[in-house]
């Protein structure tokens, strides 16, 4: 007997006139390790054997994790006199098709590239692996591409994007709005697949997915309300009613995206919708932490029916791909998100194309004596803790009025121990770090700030990469964490003695991505915030980036352009305009 059943949901079976829950197993196995194990519940013999696979199951109110593809023992022993008699029944259950094996983007659990509506394997036979943040241990295997597997996307995108430029607009956003129903669809095992690459919490990763296909869903309702503009000459002196400028907006040709690891799905999808939406086709470099995601995000796409050439992937190394992918000469624009030194060099290299560039940011959060102090404290907790940090709007350095420092920096230190830390399956508030390197540039800021004389309120502790919370006080100017952009689950904290000075430092500053302002006075704050050179201020909030439809944007040293639904349509497009001359003037009739 076979039955199927969700990877999230393994439900009360019935088998004769005994109802039985199949138990959890201890995660203790790595991914690609095999094991034998047995496991008796009531009359039932569980036996499992293969590579290690895990995924999560409800029992009950309770999410453990198991595995996939169980085959169930039941044994019923008879006695008659003398005799006994053992009768075995075996059950198999199987798991779902999977979007992995449906798309055909792996095979042996090896990922492939994207290439003109084919999933292709490295034309140099090369395969890069991706370790597990949390155990390093192999989670997947994929491609790395070559040069000439990237031109080959490039020519793929650009033959096919005419065709799909002359796409009628409600067709674009219905291959858009079928693309987002299969991200739901699978929603388990692709938020476990991020959770797998870039150890986010099990809660953020599906709300990741969920809220992707809500924005695709979004650019798309949004992309067919386009309409353009009717423009006559006599507005301007010296003219009359003698011409008509039809003006509109139409694609930019081939787009090159290329999302950050810390929200592959998300980030990816922010880049990817509007684009699609707007006539361009796409050419994604899947991040090198995040990549399967990304490819997920792309077979979604490639499931919905998009025609062959409009989304295609290249994976592999960006130390190896990057400057050969931005000054390709099919590239008619680019939107990356990334570190500024990486963005500063993609804006170099790109040469006279349009640039959509989300980097980094030195988010503030400036605590004025007058503050609601217990709203604060929650508010800056999330925001500079939330995914361990590692967000570009996450709070990275508070400015607070010495009047109210020692009442902040308690409160802080009372909630930052309330964190549980530990693995993303647990749903940890803090987890794993990308890398080991991100835990090691951390601690160096650390250690160089406690030696110029910064004070540690919650202690330094560290196991490989996992970073626990930490914050600083009495940070000064002169220590490099007042001044570089951790990216990492620490928080310093500069006690200032006016406004002024927070400002100063808050425009100082290379970046001005967003800030936070926390005052009962909504016209002081308010006056403040036109003062900061940043993107966006919140006011009595923590930084974010969304909702999705709301613009975002950075100055300085923190982007070029503006995302968001309707900014990034329009950045994915450029204007064009249609000029009809008449032989006299022409105006309405009364």
């Amino acid at each position: 007997m076979v039955g199927y059943l969700s990877p999230i949901f393994i439900p009360l079976m019935e088998q004769g006139n005994m109802a039985f829950q199949m138990p959890s197993i201890p995660r203790q196995a790595s991914p690609n390790k095999s094991f034998s194990s047995s496991f008796q519940c009531s009359s039932f013999t569980r036996t499992e054997h293969g590579p290690t696979r895990w995924f999560p199951c409800r029992l009950g109110n309770q999410t453990r994790w198991t595995r996939l593809g169980i085959r169930c023992c039941e044994t019923t022993t008879t006695k008659m006199g003398r005799e006994t008699r053992v009768h075995e029944t075996f059950t198999t259950i199987e798991s779902k098709p999977t979007l992995a094996s449906v798309s055909k983007m792996q095979q042996d659990n090896t990922y492939f590239f994207l290439c003109n509506g084919e999933w292709s394997a490295s034309s140099q036979g090369k395969l890069l692996k991706e370790y597990s943040p949390c155990d390093a241990q192999v989670c997947y295997t994929y491609q790395s591409c070559s040069n000439e597997d990237a031109d080959r996307c490039f020519h793929a995108a650009a033959n096919a994007q005419a065709s799909w430029a002359k796409t009628p607009l409600w067709k674009r956003a219905e291959y858009l709005k079928k693309a987002a129903k299969i991200l739901v669809n699978y929603k388990d095992e692709i938020s476990q697949c991020i959770v797998n690459e870039i150890a986010k919490n099990t809660r953020s990763a599906l709300s990741e997915v969920v809220r992707t296909a809500d924005l695709i869903e979004y650019v798309a309702e949004q992309g067919i309300r386009q309409s353009g503009e009717l423009m006559y000459p006599d507005s301007f002196p010296g003219h009359v009613r003698n011409q008509l400028c039809l003006v509109h907006r139409v694609a930019l040709g081939v787009v090159l995206c290329i999302p950050p690891f810390n929200y592959p799905i998300n980030l990816c999808a922010s880049k990817v919708a509007p684009a699609l939406m707007m006539g361009n086709s796409v050419v994604i470099k899947a991040p090198s932490h995040g990549v399967i995601s990304c490819l997920y995000l792309a077979s979604a796409f490639h499931m919905a029916g998009i025609p062959r050439g409009v989304v295609n992937v290249v994976t592999g190394k960006g130390s190896e791909l990057g400057d050969y992918l931005v000054s390709h000469p099919l590239v008619d624009a680019i939107s990356f998100t990334g570190g500024t030194s990486t963005g500063k060099k993609v804006s170099t290299k790109a040469g006279m194309i349009p640039l959509q560039l989300e980097l980094g940011g030195k988010d503030c959060a400036i605590v004025l004596e007058d503050a609601d102090l217990q709203s604060s404290i929650r508010s800056i907790v999330s925001g500079a803790f939330s995914y361990n940090g590692q967000r570009c709007t996450a709070v990275k350095i508070v400015y607070v009025m010495k009047q109210v420092a020692e009442d902040l920096v308690n409160g802080l230190k009372e909630q930052v121990q309330k964190l549980s830390v530990g693995y993303p399956q647990d749903n940890a508030d803090i987890t794993p770090l990308v890398s080991q390197s991100s835990a090691e540039y951390i601690e160096k800021l650390f250690q160089d700030a406690i030696q110029k004389g910064a004070k540690q309120v919650v202690p330094w502790k560290r196991k490989d990469n996992l970073v626990w919370p930490s914050i600083l006080d009495h940070v000064n100017q002169h220590m490099r964490v007042a001044w570089e952009e951790p990216f990492g689950p620490l928080l310093p904290i500069v006690r200032v003695e006016s406004e002024t000075q927070a400002i100063e430092m808050v425009n100082k500053s290379d970046m001005g991505l967003q800030a936070s302002i926390f005052s009962s006075n909504m016209e002081r704050a308010m006056s403040i915030a036109d003062l900061l050179q940043t993107g966006t201020v919140h006011l009595n909030g923590q930084p974010a980036r969304g909702p999705d439809h709301f613009p975002f944007q950075g100055w300085k040293d923190s982007g070029i352009g503006s995302q968001g639904v309707l900014y990034s349509l329009q950045a994915m497009s450029k204007v064009k305009s249609i000029v009809v001359h008449f032989t006299r003037e022409t105006y309405t009739c009364n």
